[in-house]
Protein backbone atom coordinates (compact mmCIF):
# COMPACT_ATOMS: atom_id res chain seq x y z
CA UNK A 1 0.00 0.00 0.00
CA UNK A 2 1.35 3.25 -1.31
CA UNK A 3 0.54 6.68 0.94
CA UNK A 4 0.61 10.13 0.12
CA UNK A 5 3.60 11.96 1.64
CA UNK A 6 0.90 14.42 4.13
CA UNK A 7 -0.23 10.66 5.37
CA UNK A 8 0.77 9.58 8.54
CA UNK A 9 1.17 5.97 9.79
CA UNK A 10 0.71 6.31 13.88
CA UNK A 11 4.08 4.61 15.83
CA UNK A 12 1.96 2.08 17.50
CA UNK A 13 2.59 -0.54 15.61
CA UNK A 14 5.33 -1.11 13.13
CA UNK A 15 4.11 -1.56 9.74
CA UNK A 16 4.97 -5.12 8.13
CA UNK A 17 6.60 -4.29 5.41
CA UNK A 18 7.05 -0.49 6.35
CA UNK A 19 5.50 1.50 3.84
CA UNK A 20 6.89 5.00 2.91
CA UNK A 21 7.04 7.55 5.71
CA UNK A 22 7.49 11.54 5.61
CA UNK A 23 10.89 12.33 5.15
CA UNK A 24 12.76 12.79 8.56
CA UNK A 25 10.42 10.23 10.13
CA UNK A 26 11.88 7.17 10.22
CA UNK A 27 10.31 4.10 12.66
CA UNK A 28 12.84 3.52 14.89
CA UNK A 29 12.54 0.96 18.43
CA UNK A 30 9.70 3.67 20.30
CA UNK A 31 7.50 2.36 17.39
CA UNK A 32 7.39 -1.55 18.32
CA UNK A 33 4.41 -1.68 20.57
CA UNK A 34 2.10 -3.83 21.32
CA UNK A 35 -0.13 -5.27 18.13
CA UNK A 36 -3.50 -4.96 19.87
CA UNK A 37 -2.72 -0.60 20.26
CA UNK A 38 -3.47 -1.18 16.43
CA UNK A 39 -2.56 0.56 13.78
CA UNK A 40 -3.76 4.31 11.79
CA UNK A 41 -2.96 6.82 9.59
CA UNK A 42 -3.40 10.62 9.30
CA UNK A 43 -5.20 12.19 6.46
CA UNK A 44 -6.93 15.35 5.36
CA UNK A 45 -7.29 17.05 1.91
CA UNK A 46 -5.13 20.53 1.20
CA UNK A 47 -6.37 23.40 2.02
CA UNK A 48 -8.89 24.99 -0.46
CA UNK A 49 -10.88 28.29 -0.87
CA UNK A 50 -14.56 28.30 -1.00
CA UNK A 51 -16.19 29.26 -4.44
CA UNK A 52 -19.22 31.35 -2.16
CA UNK A 53 -18.85 33.89 -0.78
CA UNK A 54 -17.49 35.12 1.47
CA UNK A 55 -14.18 33.57 0.31
CA UNK A 56 -12.94 31.13 2.98
CA UNK A 57 -9.44 29.29 3.21
CA UNK A 58 -10.55 26.04 4.66
CA UNK A 59 -9.30 22.68 5.33
CA UNK A 60 -10.20 18.99 7.08
CA UNK A 61 -8.47 16.13 8.97
CA UNK A 62 -9.64 12.95 9.54
CA UNK A 63 -7.83 9.60 10.36
CA UNK A 64 -8.30 5.62 9.55
CA UNK A 65 -7.71 2.73 10.92
CA UNK A 66 -5.85 -0.02 9.33
CA UNK A 67 -5.57 -2.63 11.89
CA UNK A 68 -6.69 -3.55 14.89
CA UNK A 69 -8.68 -1.13 17.72
CA UNK A 70 -11.75 -1.81 19.23
CA UNK A 71 -15.81 -1.19 17.72
CA UNK A 72 -17.13 2.53 18.39
CA UNK A 73 -13.50 4.13 19.02
CA UNK A 74 -13.21 7.82 18.19
CA UNK A 75 -10.48 9.95 18.03
CA UNK A 76 -9.12 13.57 18.75
CA UNK A 77 -8.42 15.34 15.36
CA UNK A 78 -7.38 18.76 15.58
CA UNK A 79 -6.03 20.46 12.65
CA UNK A 80 -4.56 23.59 12.14
CA UNK A 81 -4.49 26.17 8.92
CA UNK A 82 -1.17 27.86 8.38
CA UNK A 83 0.07 30.67 6.21
CA UNK A 84 3.62 32.08 5.32
CA UNK A 85 4.10 35.30 6.60
CA UNK A 86 6.43 37.45 5.17
CA UNK A 87 9.81 36.29 6.33
CA UNK A 88 8.95 32.88 5.52
CA UNK A 89 7.98 31.50 8.69
CA UNK A 90 4.60 29.23 8.81
CA UNK A 91 1.84 30.69 11.22
CA UNK A 92 -0.88 29.33 12.53
CA UNK A 93 -3.99 31.59 11.49
CA UNK A 94 -6.99 29.07 12.59
CA UNK A 95 -7.64 25.67 14.14
CA UNK A 96 -10.55 23.29 14.69
CA UNK A 97 -11.06 19.98 16.63
CA UNK A 98 -13.55 17.00 16.62
CA UNK A 99 -13.94 14.33 18.14
CA UNK A 100 -14.67 11.27 15.71
CA UNK A 101 -14.49 7.42 14.37
CA UNK A 102 -12.10 6.50 11.86
CA UNK A 103 -12.99 6.73 8.33
CA UNK A 104 -12.44 4.01 5.73
CA UNK A 105 -10.78 6.19 3.07
CA UNK A 106 -12.04 9.72 2.04
CA UNK A 107 -14.06 11.24 5.36
CA UNK A 108 -17.31 12.47 5.60
CA UNK A 109 -18.39 15.97 7.25
CA UNK A 110 -19.16 14.07 10.47
CA UNK A 111 -15.61 12.02 10.60
CA UNK A 112 -13.51 14.88 9.80
CA UNK A 113 -12.31 18.17 12.18
CA UNK A 114 -12.59 21.40 9.61
CA UNK A 115 -10.55 24.83 10.24
CA UNK A 116 -11.78 27.71 8.54
CA UNK A 117 -10.18 31.33 7.65
CA UNK A 118 -11.88 33.89 6.76
CA UNK A 119 -9.69 35.68 3.65
CA UNK A 120 -8.35 38.91 4.62
CA UNK A 121 -7.75 40.74 1.34
CA UNK A 122 -6.29 38.90 -2.09
CA UNK A 123 -2.60 38.91 -1.48
CA UNK A 124 -1.44 36.25 -2.98
CA UNK A 125 -0.56 33.74 0.51
CA UNK A 126 0.57 29.80 0.57
CA UNK A 127 -1.23 27.73 3.01
CA UNK A 128 -1.00 24.28 4.40
CA UNK A 129 -2.83 22.32 7.56
CA UNK A 130 -0.97 20.35 9.77
CA UNK A 131 -2.71 17.63 11.15
CA UNK A 132 -2.63 15.74 14.97
CA UNK A 133 -4.80 12.85 15.53
CA UNK A 134 -4.64 11.20 19.17
CA UNK A 135 -7.02 8.10 19.54
CA UNK A 136 -8.82 8.54 23.18
CA UNK A 137 -7.38 5.76 25.58
CA UNK A 138 -3.84 5.19 23.49
CA UNK A 139 -0.89 6.37 24.40
CA UNK A 140 -0.29 9.80 21.80
CA UNK A 141 2.46 10.26 19.39
CA UNK A 142 4.30 13.40 18.46
CA UNK A 143 3.73 13.47 15.04
CA UNK A 144 1.53 15.63 13.04
CA UNK A 145 0.82 15.10 9.35
CA UNK A 146 1.30 17.96 6.99
CA UNK A 147 -0.45 18.78 3.73
CA UNK A 148 1.02 19.96 0.62
CA UNK A 149 1.52 23.89 0.28
CA UNK A 150 -0.85 25.31 -1.77
CA UNK A 151 -0.99 29.02 -2.83
CA UNK A 152 -3.79 31.42 -3.08
CA UNK A 153 -4.88 35.02 -3.62
CA UNK A 154 -6.09 34.56 -0.28
CA UNK A 155 -4.79 36.52 2.61
CA UNK A 156 -4.51 35.28 5.92
CA UNK A 157 -3.36 38.50 7.69
CA UNK A 158 0.29 37.64 8.65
Amino acid sequence: MSFPRYWRLSSRVPPSPPPRLRPGRPAGPEARHAADAGLFYTNGDHVHVSSTPPATASGHGWWVRVKGGKPGEKAKVTIWLQAKDRHGKWKSVASGSKKVKPTKGKASSTHRANARKTCEGRKKTQWRSLIDVDVIGEAGSPEKAVTATMTFNCGAGV
